[in-house]
Order: structure tokens, then C-alpha cells, then sequence
């Protein structure tokens, strides 16, 4: 069986060294990376590609929930939350079956989680952890879709309405009925299907390269061929997306 392998990311050093030496105490866990803030584990994360994340949600900078959302869902890892919220808290995270570890961690606890993410490792049920991650990420209300006019993509939050810029649109992704939107300043996490975003969107401006992935095309330098028909996209913020070969017909339009 390969080994799981994790990278923690706590700006406690000490919790870090604590989480370590537990997770040297369990067969087939490899640790390929630690960071100390959010902005070390987004770049150690495309660095080594984890299997799993010991995330820590209160970070200086860019916290827990932060470091997702700059992410492309596809290429979310399985997620351990470490917290130290109360058990209120802990509820909610109940609710979305995600799992947590609370400080200081305690052995039993951290072996059940690490069991559990072994269980998830299959894509299918990874996907369905995805969205559970989407919609705890997004909040008790998410932002649902609004009307789009020929600029802007207006996503509602309540009775507050964000419009975003079009042009400020890099990439779209997507879990379950949940979208990442990546913006140049920020990401907003919305209720709805990529089908439906797809065409709220002005076609010869985006185009949809991967089931759970849409592409603002003036954003992308290159194209590179990967392996089985697949390319990857760079895009001019230096994120590197996937085409998957479903989608080959898509490469016209970057032409």
C-alpha cells in the first residue's frame, strides 16, 4: 500500500514538531513538507502535490480557509482542519463530515482521522469531500448566481450583491453544486453548477477545459502538451490548469 503523503501547515512550531512526531507513530504516512503560514503551504502544495493536508484555520496573512480558495479545486487535497474553536464550532464541522483535530491533538483522534482520509482516498468519494470542503468554505450562506449584464457577473450573498468584473475573472472550478470564482484581487465561493455558470458566461470570452474547470482565455500565455491528449494551461498569474482530453476540441479557441 503507497503511503499516504502529508504536509502540515500550523504557524506553531511547536504544534507542528507535536503533530510531526504523532504522525511518525503511524505506518504509511509520509511527510513531504511543513509550513508556517498560508502563503508557504500554497507554494509547498504545487511543489509536492499532497495525498493529505494538516491545515490550520487561524494563520497570520492567509488563513486555512484562504489557502483553499487560491487553489483549483481539482487539485485540493484531502483536508484535516486543525482548530482550536469550541465546540460550537466543532458542530458545524460535523455537519459537513470534515475532519478536525483539536488542540492540543490528541492520539486517538488524529489516528482516526488519518484512517478516514485513507478511506476517501478513492476519486469519487475525494470529489464528494470536495464539495462538503466547498460548502464549509463558502459559509452558512453562500453566494448564489445573479444576472450577468455584458461586463460583470453579479453573485448575491444574502441581500448583498458582489458584481464582478469579467475581466477580472481567471478561472472558474468546481465541486458539487458549489463554484470557486478566482479573481485578480480576490475568490468568491457560490452556490451553483458549473453547466449553469458556463452560460451565464459570453462564449467566445471563456471556455470550459475540464469537467470541473472554465478558462477566461485572454488570461492563458501557453498551452503544453501532458500525456493522453491532455495539455496544461499556464495562466498569466503563474497558475497552471489542466485541459483534460474530453475537452480537446477547446483548443481552437486559444488559436
Amino acid at each position: 500500500m503507497k503511503p499516504l503523503r502529508c504536509l502540515l501547515a500550523d504557524d506553531e512550531p511547536l504544534a507542528r514538531r507535536g503533530l510531526k512526531l504523532r504522525l511518525q507513530a503511524i505506518a504509511g504516512i509520509e511527510l513531504v513538507a511543513e509550513a508556517n503560514n498560508g502563503r508557504e503551504a500554497l507554494a509547498l502544495i504545487g511543489q509536492h502535490q499532497p495525498d493529505l493536508l494538516f491545515l490550520d484555520i487561524q494563520m497570520p496573512g492567509v488563513d486555512g480557509f484562504g489557502v483553499l480558495r487560491a487553489l483549483p479545486v481539482a487539485r485540493w487535497p484531502l483536508v484535516i482542519f486543525i482548530t482550536a474553536y469550541d465546540h460550537y464550532a466543532l458542530d458545524a464541522f460535523r455537519v459537513h463530515a470534515v475532519d478536525y483535530l483539536l488542540k492540543p491533538v490528541d492520539d486517538d483522534a488524529l489516528r482516526a482521522a488519518v484512517e478516514r482520509a485513507r478511506r476517501l482516498k478513492s476519486q469519487s468519494e475525494l470529489e464528494a469531500d470536495h464539495a462538503r470542503l466547498l460548502a464549509l468554505v463558502g459559509g452558512e450562506r453562500p453566494q448564489s448566481l445573479g444576472e450577468r449584464s455584458d461586463d460583470k457577473l453579479t453573485l448575491k450573498d444574502g441581500t448583498t450583491l458582489i458584481r464582478v468584473a469579467l475581466n477580472d475573472i481567471r478561472w472558474i472550478d468546481a465541486a458539487g453544486d458549489y463554484v470557486v470564482v478566482h479573481c485578480s484581487d480576490a475568490n468568491h465561493v457560490a452556490r451553483a453548477t458549473l453547466r449553469e455558470l458556463a452560460e451565464r458566461l459570453p462564449g467566445e470570452r471563456f471556455v470550459r477545459v475540464h469537467r470541473s474547470t472554465i478558462v477566461n482565455i485572454a488570461c492563458v500565455t501557453r498551452l503544453r502538451p501532458h500525456i493522453n491528449g491532455e495539455y496544461f494551461i499556464d495562466l498569466k498569474c503563474g497558475q497552471e490548469l489542466k485541459l483534460s482530453r474530453g475537452y480537446r476540441e477547446q483548443l481552437a479557441r486559444f488559436e
